[in-house]
C-alpha cells in the first residue's frame, strides 16, 4: 500500500529526522554567534572568517566528508584523541552523520540569521541600553525577538538541507543499515538494486514530502512571528 510505510522506509525516515534534528540543535548556538559576529563586528580577517563559514556551500560534499573523516575518524587528528581519552567514536555512527549534515547546512543557517540581525533597528537596542539593559540582556530581550523570524527560517532551512545531505554523510559514516542509512542513502542503495524502481520512487516521494513540509512550516512560522511582532 502506498500510504503504509515499510520497515525500511520507517527506519530511514526516523533516522533522517533524528540526524537532522540533532544537526540543527547542535549547530544553532554556533550559528547565532557566527551570524552576530558577521553582522555586528568589524575585525581583521572578517572576510576570511566569512569565507570559511560559507566554504561548505562551494566544496563538493565528498570533500567535506573526507575532511571530517581525516579530522574526526578513529585515527584522525581529533577523533583519535576523543577515542583514546573518552571512548567516543564519531565516524560510521549516526552522531557522525549529524555532524556531517550540520557542517553542510551551517552556511544556510548563518546566512538567514545574519540577514535577520542586520535588519534589526539598532536604535531600539541603543534605547534598551540607555534604560539600563546590559549587552546580554539587550540581545535576548530586544535583538533576538526582532530577529526571530529569520532565526526560524534559518533553522528550518538547515533542517531541510540536513534531510537531503548525501555526499558528506556517505563519505564520513558510510551506509550502515539502522545506523547511518538516512533517506538519501537508502534511496541511493535502492537504485543500485535491479527491480527496485517502485521502492526507490516511494522513498523519493517521502523525501520530497518531508522537505516540502519543512519549508512550508518555515514560511508559516516566520509569517506568524511577523504578524505577532507587527500587531
Amino acid at each position: 500500500m502506498w500510504f503504509t510505510l515499510t520497515p525500511l522506509e520507517r527506519e530511514a525516515l526516523s533516522l533522517s529526522l533524528l540526524v537532522s534534528g540533532w544537526a540543527v540543535v547542535g549547530s544553532l548556538p554556533f550559528g547565532i554567534f557566527s551570524a552576530w559576529v558577521l553582522a555586528r563586528r568589524d575585525f581583521p580577517g572578517k572576510s576570511l572568517f566569512d569565507g570559511l563559514i560559507h566554504l561548505p556551500l562551494v566544496l563538493p560534499p565528498v570533500v567535506v566528508g573526507y575532511a571530517l573523516l581525516v579530522l574526526l575518524g578513529r585515527k584522525g587528528v581529533v577523533g583519535a584523541w576523543l577515542y583514546d581519552w573518552f571512548g567516543i567514536t564519531l565516524a560510521f555512527t549516526w552522531k557522525g552523520a549529524a555532524i556531517a549534515s550540520a557542517v553542510v547546512a551551517f552556511p544556510l543557517m548563518v546566512r538567514a540569521i545574519r540577514l535577520a540581525l542586520e535588519g534589526v533597528d539598532r536604535g531600539l537596542e541603543q534605547a534598551a541600553r540607555t534604560l539600563g539593559c546590559g549587552p546580554i540582556r539587550t540581545f535576548f530581550s530586544v535583538t533576538m525577538p526582532l530577529a526571530m523570524p529569520g532565526v526560524l527560517a534559518g533553522v528550518i532551512l538547515a533542517f531541510a538541507r540536513s534531510l537531503s545531505e548525501f555526499g558528506a554523510t556517505i563519505t564520513f559514516v558510510s551506509n550502515i543499515p539502522g545506523e547511518t542509512r538516512t533517506l538519501p542513502i537508502a534511496l541511493y542503495a535502492l537504485t543500485q538494486v535491479p527491480g527496485s524502481d517502485e521502492p526507490a520512487l516511494r522513498l523519493c516521494i517521502i523525501s520530497v514530502v518531508v522537505a516540502f513540509a519543512a519549508l512550508l512550516a518555515s514560511e508559516i512560522l516566520a509569517h506568524r512571528m511577523r504578524v505577532r511582532m507587527e500587531g
